[in-house]
């Protein structure tokens, strides 16, 4: 076992795990955050996506003794009182289906919106190309995204 400090939507959480253990493993397991979900364990699919220092990392193939900094899951990114604005654009818009992929979805575009407040829908859609969703419910995670982002584009049709 090894010891591990870990700043996770803003508290400190000290683990003890085994070196190698994936960032989704200690989140779900050690630490109780469980909106990253684990779909391939890759880091190709998406569903694991937090950022690490701003950035949206894929959380099953980042082992926790690389990680530094501030770690934010879909948990620290609003709340129940005060939901982000892609959070509340994809309730709205009713942009999930069976919710799977969604986390990952929703901080890969919360970052997109950060870095770029008016995406175009090619923006978008770049943005949100390395995620998977078995749904096929990608045009209304595209629409929500324009929709927070306040593009009259943003609307279902």
């Amino acid at each position: 076992m090894a010891s591990f400090q870990l700043t996770v939507n803003g508290r400190d959480h000290h683990v003890d795990v085994p070196a190698g253990t994936s960032l989704l493993e200690v989140l779900r397991n050690d630490i109780g955050d469980k909106s990253a979900k684990f779909g391939c364990g890759l880091g190709q699919c998406g569903a694991c996506v937090v950022w690490i220092n701003g950035d949206p990392t894929p959380a099953c193939d980042t082992a926790v003794e690389y990680v530094r900094g501030e770690v934010r899951t879909l948990v620290g990114l609003g709340r129940a009182d005060a939901l982000h604005p892609i959070q509340s654009a994809f309730l709205e818009l009713q942009a999930g289906q069976c919710g799977y992929c969604i986390a990952g979805i929703i901080m890969s575009a919360a970052a997109l919106l950060r870095d770029n407040p008016r995406p175009t829908r090619d923006e978008v859609s770049a943005a949100l190309e390395r995620h998977l969703c078995r749904c096929g419910t990608h045009q209304r995670f595209v629409d929500a995204v324009l929709a927070a982002a306040g593009s009259s584009t943003g609307t279902r049709t």
